[in-house]
């Protein structure tokens, strides 16, 4: 394939996703949004979403203006290529547009869901899960766009001008791509860590006051942070979801592409993982059709519905990849089952996520039926699941990782098996468009049944509303396990990446470990997941304390409030979670670009690829658990909340709250934020590779 036709194909994808979203979002405009009041309160969402979201651009704004002067002076001395601050800024921009515009449309769709789901379950399933797909579309249209201009750019470049030292033109092509994966993952950091200080401290403080202390509603308006509580679902869970997975689809695909370089695959190795990509995007359009259900609000009729969608969207992929790897790699058709293994081990996360958070299996009903000796034997048994949950998943990324290598010939050549690694990774991110879709629907159920409860709309509505909503728990769940698994198989595709630049260099590696300095690396990565979270859980502490105060305050002094006769200051508890989050994301951000750079810099790159390797072990095994104990608490709370074991006011649904208020910060700000923190550092590292090379303290 040349690479002019390569160019083009991705380009097509990329349209394809982004023409379809735009009728996806025709479609969702077009829908009802409610009486006057209903529309009041999606303005006031979708306006304290939107300042939010300024406030921050303009905070990573000077973050990026600082580091392109960094990356333009190591240009200038000549440890990096003159594209690398161009191609950080655009992995930046694209991962802030990724989120941005799948929370726009989101903040758009909650009064619709809920006007629809006033008609049918299925016509509020079908409002919501359009959002969703809007989102997984637009980043994986922006991705693929992405990849082709650069690669468009790099390819006519160096075409005509002088390669740098040691590498073929793929490899510098690549090379200078990996800088926007960079770009991408450190804005969805402060995205992801970001947003979710916003949304669990509002949430947290929302839940502390309003539904233990006052006794009133999730969601009711009398409780002044119910606004940010649902402005937060949108920054956190939409806005720098989409930021994250944008990161990992590109992450994965440019790292594929640099591994091709190196197993000696060139153009050919460089095509799979784009045509792979383009292929998910058109599966995925065409998995979103069989998303419909009937009017039976229970949890497996709805996740069947959604499941149905992902499923087609995986058995097109399976087939198509194999006509993909027998034109290109006709003699490489391990390659083919390489890709497998990666489908594979995403759907059966996937499984073994909604195993352990949907309410109902055993082990959500198990946390619920615990509630009835109080909070402490809730936190108990709901760390317990979580705990046992890393199991199915280490094994089955674990099985993946091996049978991707030795798939891919990694007994003959070593550079092949490690190519294997990566084109998995990107088979586990090839159906992305409708896996974001399950997941980034969710957020806009929650925000549907807020906005049916402070409207006051038909108990059914809500009722309708709750359903949706606990299926968003359990899909929001699947799709930070999905998100967790494919990061452990990028990160470690990275990690050989890094190897393969540090080679270049002519930097020999001693990984031994009875290398001192590499066992000090793994020590350090094994720790920075856990400081990593302790940061990021005190400040949803701090956030939610503020929340807790203000509420409190507005209880005791604005008369008739709790009566329902005055209306609640919801604009401060929004300014509050703003600049809170504002504040507290910048130290557990910053701490995953410096520390690469600073153990290269004092320890040598033995000890960064330690860093890298712990790092992912531990990252990998914290985050599937504090994902997994969040969603089974929260979905511990709506078993009960539809009746069971007392339903609602029970002393049994107060202490599952106290289970769902410390889930909270694990499942939407910590958990899902630690996946960013282990391929960013591996970015950095690849990044700085030639600078800490020649400025380490060990040569």
């Amino acid at each position: 394939m040349s690479d002019k036709l390569l160019v083009i194909l991705t380009f097509l994808g990329s349209s394809a996703a982004l023409v379809f979203a735009g009728f996806l979002t025709a479609f969702i405009m077009k829908q009802n949004e409610g009486n006057d009041t209903m529309k009041e309160i999606a303005n006031a969402v979708k306006e304290g979403a939107a300042a939010y979201l300024k406030r921050q651009y303009m905070v990573v704004g000077v973050f990026f203006a600082i580091v392109v002067v960094l990356l333009s002076y190591l240009v200038s001395k000549g440890y990096l290529a003159i594209f690398v601050p161009f191609a950080f800024l655009s992995g930046g921009f694209f991962s802030g547009l990724s989120g941005f515009i799948g929370m726009m449309i989101a903040t758009r769709a909650s009064s619709r869901t809920a006007q629809a789901a006033s008609e049918s379950l299925n016509s509020g399933l079908r409002v919501a899960f359009s959002s969703g797909a809007v989102m997984g579309l637009v980043v994986v249209g922006l991705g693929l766009l992405d990849l082709s201009i650069w690669y468009t750019i790099l390819n006519s470049y160096y075409s005509s001008h002088a390669l740098p030292h040691g590498l073929d033109k793929i490899g510098a092509i690549t090379s200078t791509m990996l800088t926007f994966g960079m770009g991408a993952s450190s804005m969805a950091l402060f995205a992801r860590v970001g947003g979710g200080i916003f949304t669990k401290g509002a949430d947290v403080g929302a839940d502390l006051v309003g539904k233990i202390e006052a006794g009133i509603p999730e969601d009711d308006p009398r409780n002044p942070a119910v606004i940010a509580d649902n402005v937060g679902d949108n920054v956190g869970d939409v806005a720098g979801m989409g930021a994250d997975l944008y990161e990992s689809y590109v992450g994965s695909i440019v790292a594929t592409m640099a591994l091709a370089s190196a197993a000696g695959l060139g153009i050919r190795g460089i095509t799979v993982p784009l045509v792979l990509a383009t292929l998910g995007v058109l599966a995925s359009i065409v998995g979103t059709f069989f998303v419909r259900s009937g009017e039976e609000a229970k949890q497996e009729v709805l996740l069947k519905a959604l499941r149905r969608g992902v499923l087609v969207a995986a058995a097109i992929v399976f087939v198509g990849a194999y006509f993909i790897v027998q034109k290109t790699l006709g003699e490489h058709m391990g390659i083919y089952w390489s890709i497998v293994s990666g489908l594979i081990a995403g759907i059966i996360i996937g499984f073994s996520t909604e195993y352990y958070t949907s309410h109902q299996y055993n082990p959500t009903k198990s946390i619920a039926n615990s509630s009835a000796t109080g909070p402490a034997t809730v936190i108990i048994s709901g760390m317990a699941v979580g705990m046992f949950s890393t199991a199915i998943p280490v094994i089955v990324v674990g099985g993946a990782i091996l049978a991707s290598f030795y798939f891919a010939g990694g007994a003959a050549d070593y550079n092949m098996g490690l190519y294997g690694i990566g084109i998995a990774a990107v088979g586990m991110l090839s159906t992305l468009g409708i896996t974001l879709a399950t997941d980034a629907y969710g957020p806009v159920a929650d925000n549907a049944g807020g906005n049916a409860e402070m409207a006051g709309l038909d108990p059914e509505v809500r009722k309708r509303t709750d359903a949706l909503d606990a299926l968003g728990n359990t899909t929001a769940a699947t799709g930070k396990g999905f998100a967790i698994g494919s990061a452990a198989l990028t990160a470690l595709a990275l990690i050989a990446a890094y190897r393969e630049e540090l080679h270049i260099f002519g930097k020999d590696l001693e990984l031994s470990l009875m290398n001192p300095r590499v066992m000090v690396g793994l020590f350090i990565g094994g720790m920075m997941p856990f400081l990593f979270s302790a940061l990021t859980m005190k400040a949803v502490g701090k956030v939610a304390e503020k929340i807790v105060f203000e509420v409190r305050r507005q209880f005791k002094e604005i008369k008739g409030l709790m009566e329902g006769k005055a209306k609640a200051d919801y604009a401060s508890c929004v300014n509050i979670a703003t600049i809170g989050a504002q504040k507290e994301m910048i130290v557990p951000s910053l701490l995953a670009i410096i520390t690469p750079v600073a153990v290269g810099l004092l320890m040598g790159v033995e000890a960064v690829v330690g860093l890298l390797v712990g790092g992912t072990v531990c990252g990998f095994v914290l985050a599937v658990m504090m994902a997994n104990s969040g969603g089974a608490w929260d979905n511990a709370k709506k078993y009960i909340e539809e009746g069971n074991l007392g339903g609602k006011g029970s002393n049994a649904h107060k202490a599952a709250v106290v289970g769902d208020t410390v889930g909270d910060p694990f499942k939407d700000t910590s958990g899902p934020s630690i996946n960013i923190l282990i391929k960013l550092m591996s970015m950095v590292s690849i990044v700085f590779a030639s600078f800490v090379v020649a400025n380490s303290l060990f040569k």
